[in-house]
């Protein structure tokens, strides 16, 4: 058994304070951070913080802070807190050490120390552990709940979601060898994943899922179980922390800066409108530069930075992110808006410019590098709640949950270079609240929405000390897919997705022309159900360099603008670099082999674009890729987004299987339900043709997934299209190689 130290304490500070320049790690460090001894979140909502409240102040190295949460039937006279649970005085806590058969071992040296505010303080003779195998049990009358004392913030709260760790993944999910192989990292001083189940400890409380008022435990258990989002982190960090050291890469170089581009599809449900309360509710995010003064003096651009050092004996790459996005929403209801005592299809879209800008923006923390070829990116990320609207008469709370990273990063171009990309589709969900202000402070209200949010997230390198210059890409050819959403034009919505080529022209005053071809397919959805059409067009595409406004001037550093007649849709500023090119904003990878953009056009809609450059001799590797991404389902009765969590894509012989499993939301209107995220099996075999331009064509009996790979020969791009029906679909994929040798 491992216990920690002040190591411990020191290894999070350094983790929060290193990186530089300009950065994801800047962002993050100008949001505050929240202390306290055991503050209730549900009275003390603040950006810059997770949805859990809890710190180490006042604790000593070797202490922990209890507390106990449970559902409002079974401690009525609680005092009430967030995820509708209770806080209540626990009459015992015990510690003991346990295996995956659920024994006690009580040989844990600790004493135990009552708090004013009800809360225990347990301290540790050997200091707080860092595995799963020592337990926390409180009990209430006759609810026993358990909880790990290797909580990452020391602060461990015994409720449902603390019990779900310790009863269905390490006593049912969990091997003895299993147990062994995280107890052998946890011995080993070189070993960084020592921390990972600390750290899920704690993030499981960020979590913004309610408990039903009447569930027992078992039903609180069988909820989150049935919550794929949840399910699945919980299951990817258990399985994460069976890494051992020799897993543990570091990026080449001491920091790489990333410029991102960010695209979320959504669907949720709103109780914002009286007259549709609880409808459903699609909704796009996309990343926007933020001004942070009027005279475009400073920016704040989408980015995320990677850092890699030493500390005690570990090679830590530690990363930060911090996006700005724009919103747009459309409700879909069934209500009697018009009052005529029939209920009816009714649709209404709020615009970017109705919502603002927010962020999407995270701590620097710990993460795992594989040294495996190609490496991945692995981490349990938390994301920090936001404030809207203080000046209106609504202040929105924004909520979002933990998510697991499984980033594919490309091969450094050479020894002192990070990688060019980290490339991810992950899914978050979370809330909007209303808060109240009083005496400083803001308490929760009425929930305003849930929303459950399928995110890209592409990170292309900076050129570092280079400058981005487009002149070679004169006469260059680019493989392109996209996917877009259009809320209220003509049809109240419709998802594209397509692909295609892209041709780009002459160079001059640091801009391309070009004219692309698309190959798309429409989905569309009114009040007397869908259509799906396909179509061939094409569509000028103008390529513009755009500067980056920094503290020491303003550089070419990979930002790059998509305009189709103007590089700025403000006629009165025509600011090529910091205005708005009427398709949207991007960046490209320091050698310009790959570019993604943020689309923002009334044509195409609000989505994203990716582009390869078109390869002669190119090979796609055949293997074991990683499927993630998303898509829309439409049917008469209902609308879905799925997102592609644990699915695999296997390409041998001219034959691809995808296999694995997907997260459903589903909006079924004429009951005005959204359910939230369940799991739903794939499984589709088809033929796929690829040639050595880099494009590749996926066809089975019900879907086509069209795109283009890339040159290394183990990522690949798709756009989805099935218009089979009943229910039609249209989405966007990542497939990234894990293994490069074939499986049989």
């Amino acid at each position: 058994m491992k216990y920690s130290s002040v190591a411990l304490l020191t290894l999070g500070v350094l983790l929060a304070g290193c990186g530089g320049g300009e950065s994801a790690v800047d962002g993050a460090k100008e949001i505050p951070n929240r202390f306290g001894d055991n503050q209730n979140a549900f009275d003390d909502f603040s950006s810059g913080s997770t949805g859990d409240s809890g710190s180490a102040n006042g604790l000593e190295p070797n202490q922990i802070r209890v507390s106990l949460e449970l559902p409002r039937a079974m401690a009525p006279g609680g005092e009430a807190t967030r995820r509708n649970l209770n806080i209540v005085t626990a009459d015992d806590v015990r510690v003991y050490r346990t295996n995956t058969s659920g024994q006690v071992f009580d040989d844990v040296d600790y004493r135990q120390t009552p708090a004013s505010d009800g809360s225990r303080v347990i301290t540790f003779a050997d200091g707080v552990p860092l595995g799963p195998d020592v337990i926390v049990e409180a009990r209430y009358g006759s609810y026993i709940l358990k909880a790990l004392a290797a909580d990452a913030d020391r602060n461990v709260k015994v409720n449902p979601f603390s019990h779900y760790l310790v009863d269905r993944i390490l006593w049912q999910d969990y091997s003895t060898l299993d147990l062994q192989t995280v107890q052998a990292c946890v011995d080993n001083p070189n070993c960084l994943n020592k921390y990972v189940w600390g750290t899920l400890a704690d993030q499981v409380h960020d979590f913004e899922i309610d408990i039903a008022t009447g569930a027992s435990l078992n039903q609180a258990l069988d909820a989150l179980e049935a919550r794929a989002d949840f399910r699945q982190f919980v299951q990817s960090m258990a399985s994460y922390a069976l890494l051992d050291a020799d897993s543990s890469g570091r990026i080449s170089a001491s920091a790489a800066d990333y410029n991102s581009v960010f695209f979320g599809l959504e669907l949720g449900q709103t109780w914002r409108e009286s007259r549709v309360s609880g409808a459903g509710q699609w909704g796009v995010r996309f990343a926007q530069e933020k001004p942070l003064a009027a005279d475009n003096a400073a920016f704040l651009y989408p980015a995320l930075t990677l850092t890699s050092f030493d500390a005690f004996n570990l090679n830590i790459t530690s990363l930060a992110s911090d996006i700005p996005y724009g919103r747009q929403t459309l409700i879909h209801g069934f209500h009697d808006v018009s009052g005529t005592g029939s209920p009816e299809a009714a649709f209404f879209a709020r615009n970017a410019g109705d919502w603002g800008l927010n962020n999407h923006s995270s701590a620097p923390g710990a993460a795992t590098l594989t040294t495996q070829a190609p490496a991945r990116l692995l981490a349990g990320r938390t994301l920090y709640q936001t404030i809207t609207g203080r000046e209106s008469g609504v202040i929105n709370g924004w909520t979002r949950n933990p998510y697991f990273l499984d980033a594919y990063t490309s091969q450094p171009l050479n020894p002192q270079a990070g990688p060019d990309r980290v490339l991810a589709s992950y899914f978050t969900a979370g809330k909007a609240i209303a808060l109240s202000e009083s005496e400083n402070q803001l308490t929760r209200g009425q929930t305003l929405e849930d929303h459950y949010v399928s995110v890209f997230e592409l990170n292309l390198q900076r050129p570092g000390e280079a400058e981005t210059d487009l002149e070679p890409l004169a006469g260059e050819e680019f493989h392109h897919v996209y996917l877009a959403a259009r809320f209220g034009n003509g049809q109240p919505a419709a998802f594209e997705s397509g692909h295609g080529q892209w041709r780009l022209g002459s160079y001059g005053n640091q801009s391309l022309g070009g004219e692309a071809s698309l190959n798309s397919f429409t989905l569309a959805r009114d009040g007397s159900g869908a259509t799906g059409a396909s179509r061939q067009s094409t569509d000028t595409w103008n390529l513009l360099n755009r500067q980056s406004r920094l503290s020491n001037g303003d550089r070419y550093m990979g930002r790059l603008g998509l305009f189709r007649t103007q590089a700025d849709r403000r006629p009165a500023q025509n600011d090529p670099n910091f205005g708005q090119p009427d398709l949207g904003i991007g960046a490209t990878t320091p050698n310009q082999n790959l570019l993604a953009f943020n689309l923002n056009d009334e044509v195409l809609g609000s989505g994203l674009m990716i582009a390869g450059k078109k390869l002669t001799q190119g090979e796609l590797k055949p293997g074991r890729y990683r499927l993630q991404g998303a898509f829309v389902g439409v049917t008469p009765d209902d609308n879905r987004l799925y997102h592609l969590a644990g699915a695999e894509l296997l390409l041998s012989g001219g034959t691809a299987r995808l296999e694995g499993n997907a997260m459903l939301v589903q909006h079924s209107i004429r009951q005005n339900r959204v359910t939230a995220p369940a799991a739903t099996g794939l499984s589709v075999t088809a033929g796929y043709i690829s040639n050595p331009s880099g494009s590749v064509s996926i066809t089975g009996a019900d879907i086509t997934l069209s795109g283009f790979y890339t040159e290394s020969g183990d990522q690949l791009f798709l756009a989805v299209r099935d218009d089979t029906g009943p229910e039609q679909r249209a989405g966007l994929l990542l497939a990234t190689l894990v293994e490069e040798t074939q499986r049989p």
